[in-house]
């Protein structure tokens, strides 16, 4: 866990130490003081980011990859190291955007809040399941988040990307092991709704194994403002990760047209996803050995689906006997 009361230092203390971690690494660079990260652009490698005594030095920028794309760099988000610990830790500064996703009859607005993500890392630390950190503020009182380092790798590495291979023999001997290690992450989403609270970004790549092996969220900054459900927008999240994992990668139709254009006749626009209208979410109209049980999850999230879960808890119930019944394939 990170050390939620860091050694104070003084600003010389820090650049100092600064100096000779750059230093015992080759390097004659002169750090800069920062107190103030609300320019995050700014803010460069071998800075030092003095927040209420704590001091870390920024060792670069963070890169996202997501779904299978080149890993997109993300400047308000930086590698640093504990100059006092030598821990690495993940540092996000404030960073604000908004945008509004539309989900059958329903819109959301979506934008980020540092402050609702600290809210969060107060609220989960010590839970499995959730990436573990604490925030500071800095002399302007952004909220600045400094993070553990989850070993990983992130779920899309860790499952084969593509319905490639015999997919039965996945069904059978893989994915009930990661169904297995979904729920609780499933259920860990519900701790946070009951306390009023949204992840805000489920994705899968939003997901990282911890040093057990087990699933643990990442990235809790976005907020939606919700409309019935306080937890729509997450479980629709929770639905297209579950189809990722049935499907072993994302089945689309570009790749049925590719590989099974004959199985292309057995899909209604009924059984394709809400959004991505290119994804099969109703998995079990193209394999028809997947357990009902299965099956009846998949459709409650498909395009033609009028019963929609209220709840992750309702999700990871269902969830628990579909993995009980793969058993029997």
């Amino acid at each position: 866990m990170i050390d939620l009361f860091p050694m104070t230092l003084s600003p010389e203390r820090a650049l100092d130490l600064a100096r000779e971690k750059l230093a015992s690494q080759g390097r004659n660079d002169q750090p800069r003081l920062i107190t103030d990260t609300s320019e995050f652009f700014e803010v460069r490698f071998g800075d030092v980011l003095l927040l209420g005594g704590a001091a870390y030095l920024v060792r670069g920028v963070a890169q996202e990859g997501r779904f299978g794309l080149d890993a997109q760099p993300k400047p308000w988000v930086k590698w640093a190291v504990d100059l006092v610990s030598d821990r690495r830790v993940i540092i996000k500064l404030v960073f604000f955007e908004s945008f509004d996703l539309k989900i059958g009859d329903l819109t959301y607005t979506c934008f980020r809040s540092p402050k609702k993500e600290a809210r969060l890392l107060d609220l989960v630390r010590g839970r499995k399941h959730f990436m573990q950190g604490q925030w500071l503020t800095d002399e302007v009182g952004n909220h600045v988040r400094i993070l553990e380092v989850l070993p990983g790798p992130s779920l899309p590495a860790h499952v084969e990307n593509g319905p490639t291979g015999d997919h039965l023999d996945y069904c059978r001997k893989i994915l009930p092991g990661l169904l297995e290690r979904y729920i609780p992450a499933v259920e860990g989403l519900d701790f946070l709704h009951r306390h009023g609270e949204k992840h805000g970004d489920v994705r899968r790549d939003h997901i990282f194994l911890d040093r057990d092996g087990d699933f643990a969220w990442i990235d809790f900054d976005y907020n939606y403002r919700h409309q019935e459900n306080l937890a729509g927008l997450d479980l629709f999240g929770l639905g297209n990760i579950l189809a990722w994992l049935v499907g072993g990668g994302d089945v689309t139709l570009h790749w049925l047209k590719a590989a099974h254009p004959d199985w292309l006749a057995r899909l209604t626009t009924g059984d394709l996803n809400l959004v991505y209208h290119h994804r099969v979410m109703n998995l079990g109209a193209i394999y028809d050995y997947l357990p009902s049980e299965l099956v009846h999850i998949l459709r409650r999230f498909s395009a033609d689906s009028n019963v929609f879960y209220d709840s992750a808890a309702e999700l990871a119930d269902d969830l628990r006997a579909a993995t009980t019944a793969l058993t029997s394939l």
